[in-house]
């Protein structure tokens, strides 16, 4: 007998999208797409694959164990489009009128409900069972009678994974361990997070090497490099994510096989849905006999296929000029001297633009043209190209802090106003993928040539394809292609390649400067965005000097620190094991020394050893004390002790971190290779790293650093009257808060009044709870409670400020800072009160955030124009609220009131509220903050 388990919302959701850039609708304007893509599919499983027993599964609207153990799950997704929410009532009615029983249980995912099915009729062994989906999480399901029905898009056939299928794709032994895969790659599109800086391949060589998530991090200290850091640094991260990855083979649906088995349907039900959705192609592929419906949309031209295909450089007139000559060159010179703006693209031999050759540049300033300029003879070029990219002309690029850099390694400094596509997506849309190829395919249904299909291994010869066929050279290309570059690609080939990405590129930036336009958001973009690429862009090239004596001694005392507390959890445990085991450790912490009643596990029955578990535990017993100390000691002397002389350049002997302006959607800055805003500054471990950052010769490391600047804006955005006092009156806010809060005069205030009151302040810009307050103070829940309605009473601004902010979000669907950065929040709708929750916090947290970071880049911004112009001293790093510059000794007295100036004023904040900068300077940077 032949099982099949529709996914249903996946199979919906798919539909809807294929056709988004056509939709059918029906005479009365109804999108009609994702029922006519699932009854296409439907119809093609019962016509030709016979099956006996047949059910469509579907998600609830009610919170799931995951939703409720990781409340961030799913939570990056945008909200699901109307006409395909109304869409799903239609479906299930087909469903019905198929006497197809729909599968879902609250509290369940569809997933899940396939998933138990599918393993009860493994156990019993009566069907073959296929799992119709394109999810590829359902391949650790998959047995010798389970299979994946993977449907096929773009004309394309449907596919059938079997295990051997399965196990040659993800390069394993067993189907279970798709599940370690994705523990340790993460799922994107569930915001399962997975560990940092580990993609497919390298989740596959892992657990081909480890076997299994939990043994690989028991070993987590045998993996050599960054990798190996992270593993140490992220097992709870990696363990959860194994853990939202799993799919649940014991949901309590009641549903027998015979309820599934497929009976004869009426058809007078079928066609009276076809006729009213006007399915007329439909409606004659089942019906033979049937003569008509009403007029639709749909009809023989509008396919799944040919409305989700798109263009291709091989569908669309094109004229791309190669100058490889004098006259062809000076042509081009010529326009782009004369165009008022243009789009360039480099190419190069490598990612790193230390060590990227400049291989040729690609230009483009109207659609469907554009030009390739090879410079194998850069030296002779560089004059006019100096000259063309310092024209006051707006340059267009995607990803131009990249092309930035490698100009100016080469000697060309790029002026103008910048658009970058990369950046203007990310503004607007932060939680999508921003390349180039999915911009191109959203925006314009158009998918460009991939690097993968013409590049080469950067070890091979010069190609011998035919260099003037594109199509011919590209079918030629090997797959699994590894260490690709475009150094050997025939300049034909590479020049219609380049002149492409410009092309589209160019393209793209007239839509999305419209779109940032209609978003309110074309201000953000054109006074801190766009400005700030170039800033970044010097920041990074110049880089910070670290002392690797410095690094070397730090990591001696840290190894002593590690150690002595070995030692010492060995005998407060009474025995020798594990420390990096979350189970070991588990099981010495909640069976041996039975540290609480009721000790809390993870679904996969494991006790829970995170942070905030064991953080909550601090001060019943020693252990817990030397084991934080312990994991906040490996993770030092593993993340920046022993990875940061990694991160040298050998070509100028410092550290270029690289930084990311909208990774956040605050618009914090982050950075990475390495992470310098991750460097602790509250212990004192934490703060013997900063020592090892130096300045350059004839310098001083010079900090300058906001002070409480999100209680400041905080105290701007509500108006609240007693804590812009304090801020006048520079009061220590704290000390103002614990007095108000605790009914005494300053002077009376203890040290431990002014922390908890400390507490309450940042707590509240990120909507603390009584509950999450008696965790951090170690104090009652209901000491807890009445210390922040004591806050409120005494704070009554900030209160309203903030109910206010979250009733202003929920009725116009996003909030913004003072520039006018605007963050979607859909999920403050939301009926699960978790998601609802984090919305509500994000409500009132990015005003405050996001405004702070609005004036550190403004500030960047204004610094970095009067370092170029008049000083010879450097940025280097921003960090969080802190501004970090290598001072050259002599102008000292002269430029840092101007520094200083700069911050303070970059945004004015309402009601006058002050804004302070503190700075200092020394010969390392714990020296200098």
């Amino acid at each position: 007998m032949r099982l099949f388990l529709l996914d249903g919302m996946a199979l919906i959701y798919r539909a809807h999208f294929a056709f988004i850039t056509n939709p059918i609708r029906n005479s009365k304007g109804v999108n009609t797409s994702a029922l006519y893509g699932f009854t296409n599919t439907l119809l093609t499983i019962i016509e030709k694959e016979n099956p006996t027993h047949l059910g469509v599964a579907f998600d609830t609207h009610a919170p799931t164990a995951r939703h409720i153990r990781y409340p961030a799950y799913k939570a990056q997704r945008d909200a699901t489009p109307e006409e395909l929410l109304a869409a799903i009532p239609h479906v299930k009615r087909l469903c019905q009128a198929f006497h197809i029983p729909v599968l879902e249980l609250d509290g369940y995912e569809a997933d899940d409900i396939i998933g138990t099915l599918a393993h009860r009729a493994d156990q019993e062994g009566i069907f073959h069972t296929y799992m119709v989906t394109p999810d590829k999480d359902f391949s650790q399901l998959v047995s010798p009678t389970s299979f994946i029905w993977r449907p096929g898009r773009k004309g394309t056939d449907h596919e059938i994974l079997d295990l051997p299928t399965i196990l040659k794709n993800w390069e394993i032994q067993r189907a279970d361990q798709v599940i370690d895969i994705l523990g340790l790659w993460g799922d994107a599109s569930d915001n399962i997070p997975g560990v940092p800086g580990v993609g497919e391949k390298t989740a596959k060589k892992l657990i081909a090497e480890w076997d299994s998530v939990e043994n690989l991090l028991d070993n987590a200290v045998k993996v050599k490099g960054k990798l190996g850091e992270n593993l140490v640094a992220y097992r709870d991260q990696a363990l959860l994510s194994k853990e939202l990855a799993t799919i649940m083979l014991d949901v309590p649906i009641l549903y027998s096989w015979e309820e599934l088995e497929l009976s004869p349907y009426p058809e007078s039900e079928i066609r009276a849905l076809f006729a009213e959705f006007e399915f007329r192609t439909l409606a004659k592929r089942l019906f033979p006999d049937e003569k008509s419906v009403s007029p639709t949309k749909e009809s023989s031209a509008t396919t799944e296929a040919e409305l989700s295909d798109r263009t291709t450089i091989r569908d669309v007139a094109h004229v791309y000029h190669i100058a490889n000559d004098d006259a062809s060159r000076n042509e081009l010179f010529a326009a782009l001297y004369t165009q008022p703006s243009f789009c360039f693209d480099t190419e190069t031999t490598s990612l790193d633009p230390f060590a990227a050759e400049l291989l040729g540049i690609a230009f483009s300033w109207q659609a469907h043209h554009a030009w390739y300029l090879p410079t194998p003879d850069l030296a002779a070029l560089l004059p006019t190209l100096r000259e063309i990219f310092s024209q006051p002309s707006k340059k267009i690029g995607h990803n131009l802090k990249y092309d930035l850099a490698v100009l100016q390694n080469h000697g060309i400094t790029v002026d103008g106003p910048l658009f970058d596509t990369m950046l203007a997506h990310s503004l607007l849309h932060p939680d999508q993928r921003h390349s180039m190829d999915r911009l191109a395919e959203s925006h314009l249904q158009y998918t460009p040539i991939k690097f993968s299909e013409i590049a080469t291994p950067a070890s091979a010869e010069k190609s011998s394809a035919a260099s003037d066929d594109l199509f011919a050279y590209t079918a030629a290309q090997p797959t699994n292609k590894k260490d690709l570059s475009v150094a050997h690609i025939p300049l034909e080939i590479l020049a219609e390649y380049a002149a492409e990405d410009a092309d589209v590129t160019w393209q793209l930036a007239n839509l999305l400067r419209e779109e940032l336009t209609k978003s309110g958001q074309a201000e953000v973009f054109s006074t801190i965005e766009s400005p700030l690429l170039p800033v970044l862009t010097r920041m990074e090239m110049q880089g910070i000097a670290i002392d690797p004596a410095a690094l070397t001694e730090i990591g001696s005392e840290l190894q002593q620190t590690i150690d002595t507390l070995t030692i010492s959890i060995s005998e407060h445990a009474g025995m020798t094991f594990n420390l990096n085991s979350p189970k070991q450790l588990g099981e010495v912490l909640f069976t041996k020394l039975n540290l609480a009643e009721k000790a809390k596990k993870t679904t996969t029955g494991q006790f829970k050893t995170d942070e905030a578990t064991l953080s909550a535990l601090e001060g019943c017993h020693p252990i817990i004390s030397d084991i934080l100390q312990y994991r906040e000691a490996t993770k030092l002397k593993s993340t920046y002790v022993d990875a940061l002389p990694t991160h040298i350049q050998p070509k100028t002997g410092r550290i270029h971190t690289t930084f990311h302006q909208l990774v956040a959607a605050t618009g914090r800055l982050a950075s990475t290779d390495p992470n310098i805003q991750n460097i602790p500054v509250r212990s004192a471990l934490g703060k013997k790293i900063r020592k090892a950052f130096i300045p350059a010769a004839g310098c001083t490391l010079l900090s300058c650093d906001y002070s409480q600047i999100e209680l400041r804006i905080m105290a701007a955005l509500s108006g609240d009257a007693g804590m812009i006092s304090a801020f006048r009156e520079n009061a220590d806010i704290h000390t103002a808060t614990a007095a108000k809060v605790y009914g005494i005069t300053p002077t009376e205030v203890t040290k431990e009044m002014r922390s908890h009151a400390k507490m309450v302040n940042f707590g509240i810009i990120y909507g603390i709870s009584a509950f999450g307050l008696s965790q951090r103070l170690s104090i009652p829940r209901s000491d807890a409670a009445q210390l922040i309605d004591n806050y409120f009473e005494q704070y009554p601004g900030i209160k309203a400020f903030m109910d206010a902010t979250i009733a202003k979000t929920r009725e116009q669907g996003y909030i913004e800072t003072l520039s006018g950065r605007r963050r979607m929040l859909p999920d403050i709708h939301s009926a699960n009160q978790n998601i609802r929750g984090n919305a509500e916090r994000a409500a009132i947290n990015t005003p405050i955030q996001g405004t702070a970071a609005d004036m550190i880049k403004l500030a960047m911004i204004r610094i970095d124009a009067l370092l170029e112009s008049s000083y010879r001293s450097k940025l280097l790093l921003q960090v969080h609220d802190e501004l970090v510059f290598d001072l050259i000794i002599e102008e000292t007295e002269q430029l840092v009131p101007q520094i200083l100036d700069i911050m303070q004023h970059a945004l004015v904040l309402p009601h006058d509220v002050p804004i302070v900068v503190e700075a200092g300077t020394g010969a390392n940077w714990l020296v200098a903050h």
